[in-house]
């Protein structure tokens, strides 16, 4: 009889567990977290439950995970010496505070990084990793330069996310490349000496750094070949670019860095230049050059060409290399300037998107006098930092889309702009603002399930949904 109730007893508690199991697993699921950003706020969190409605309810923002598109392999930035250099003034404390900020999973989660090979307009000074004059074997080649700004500066990412992935372009090639023996402006040399040892300077790039525990992904040949400005640069044709990838940097990096991928970029834009008949379609047309390259990558004045390219080289992925500089404003108006650059390429299947400056100090100038927006100001007077909200606009993406994520169909109503993804594990992450000066009410349906949501006038938002 003892033994009975005993019995009966356990099986009360067993059932009592398994029900509160239950329910818990169902609150949990029935949960919706919302993060948003506006002027009022940097950061806010709330949890939104499913509606338990039983009507039949017309949603404004319609998600489909069956239905996918682009793969995003990756979010970053720029490192550039000017950045390391405005973080020395702060405690190694505030430091790894910014550093996490950007790089760790409860800040922008970035994970694949732009750097310079050389000089670029955010250098101190101007160099090229090879200054000896007729080094066409590169035996002067050196990275001890980088060691004291760019070294660091991604090392000390690396300690915040040790899967960082960096991919590097020149401003310009060695002065003595160039027609003109300056690092500004000019053509490079088209001699095949000079077009063979340059595609050894890559190599040797790659490897240098790869030597050093920095993994090297990708090399773009030149940063913004239609723009010759007074800072690092240097002009290419399309057919020259052409001639330097399928003849001597191709088959150089097929033979000795086989992993490391070539893209075509970063390719900007001007008036006078149709990107797209310039460089995308003689080069990717044509399958002895284009069989050594990954994609294309996009600078900001450079998207004219993007859809195009996406169309008639659909097999090529698509990179935003670098989003629009500003003026130094690092206000709301350029975050959600910023916000909508991010959604336009998106839209258009870029796989990665990265971010110009991630640091630099309270005068924001290039080498040349432009003073330019950036994520995080350093004020190197009073030994203090500054998020602006061009960071927040950003987290919303990087945080919460994962590397390998697949952007899915979300289909909204007018006036509505959002967009969805889903993460390896599962989880779906919306996306989406009000940019009116209304608030708007709007109903997300997701897995046929409703959740309702305010959209306060003037503020970024993303959903987990897990």
């Amino acid at each position: 009889m003892i033994k009975s109730i005993s019995s009966k007893s356990m099986n009360i508690k067993k059932t009592v567990a398994l029900t509160v199991y239950l329910m818990l697993c169902n609150y949990l699921i029935a949960q919706v977290n919302i993060f948003s950003s506006n002027q009022e706020y940097q950061w806010k969190t709330e949890t939104l439950e499913w509606s338990n409605t039983k009507k039949q309810i017309e949603a404004d923002i319609i998600v489909n995970e069956e239905n996918t598109y682009q793969t995003i392999d990756g979010w970053g930035g720029c490192f550039n010496e000017r950045g390391w250099k405005a973080l020395q003034y702060l405690t190694g404390e505030k430091q790894k505070e910014i550093m996490t900020k950007l790089f760790s999973d409860n800040g922008c989660a970035f994970s694949y990084c732009r750097m310079p090979i050389g000089a670029s307009d955010y250098a101190l000074d101007y160099y090229s990793l090879n200054d000896t004059h007729g080094d066409y074997k590169m035996n002067h080649f050196s990275i001890d330069r980088d060691r004291k700004y760019l070294f660091p500066y991604i090392k000390a990412a690396i300690e915040i996310n040790p899967e960082l992935k960096v991919w590097g372009s020149p401003w310009t090639p060695p002065a003595w490349m160039k027609e003109n023996n300056s690092y500004n402006k000019g053509l490079i040399k088209m001699d095949p000496q000079t077009l063979e040892a340059y595609a050894l300077y890559f190599q040797k790039y790659v490897e240098a750094y790869r030597n050093e525990g920095v993994n090297i992904v990708a090399v773009h040949p030149q940063n913004e070949p239609l723009h010759l400005p007074a800072f690092p640069s240097c002009g290419w044709s399309g057919q020259n670019l052409k001639t330097f990838i399928k003849d001597y940097l191709g088959p150089r990096f097929k033979k000795h860095v086989p992993n490391c991928e070539i893209w075509l970029g970063t390719i900007n834009g001007n008036k006078e230049t149709d990107e797209f008949s310039e460089y995308i379609q003689p080069i990717f047309g044509d399958p002895e050059v284009a069989k050594y390259i990954t994609g294309a990558g996009f600078q900001w004045d450079g998207d004219s060409a993007v859809e195009r390219t996406n169309k008639e080289f659909p097999n090529k992925k698509i990179m935003q290399t670098e989003t629009k500089c500003g003026w130094g404003t690092n206000d709301w108006k350029y975050a959600f300037e910023t916000y909508n650059q991010m959604v336009w390429y998106l839209e258009r299947n870029a796989s990665y998107y990265l971010q110009w400056n991630m640091v630099l100090n309270e005068t924001g100038m290039s080498s040349w006098g432009w003073k330019q927006n950036t994520m995080i100001t350093v004020d190197t007077f009073n030994k203090t930092y500054q998020i602006h909200p061009q960071y927040w606009a950003v987290r919303h993406f990087t945080q919460f889309v994962k590397p390998q994520a697949k952007r899915v169909s979300c289909k909204t109503k007018d006036g509505i702009q959002s967009l969805a993804f889903k993460n390896p594990n599962g989880n779906i992450v919306l996306i989406l603002s009000n940019q009116s000066n209304k608030e708007q009410n709007v109903t997300i349906q997701v897995k046929k399930k409703n959740v309702n949501l305010k959209l306060l006038s003037g503020t970024i938002y993303s959903a987990l949904i897990k």
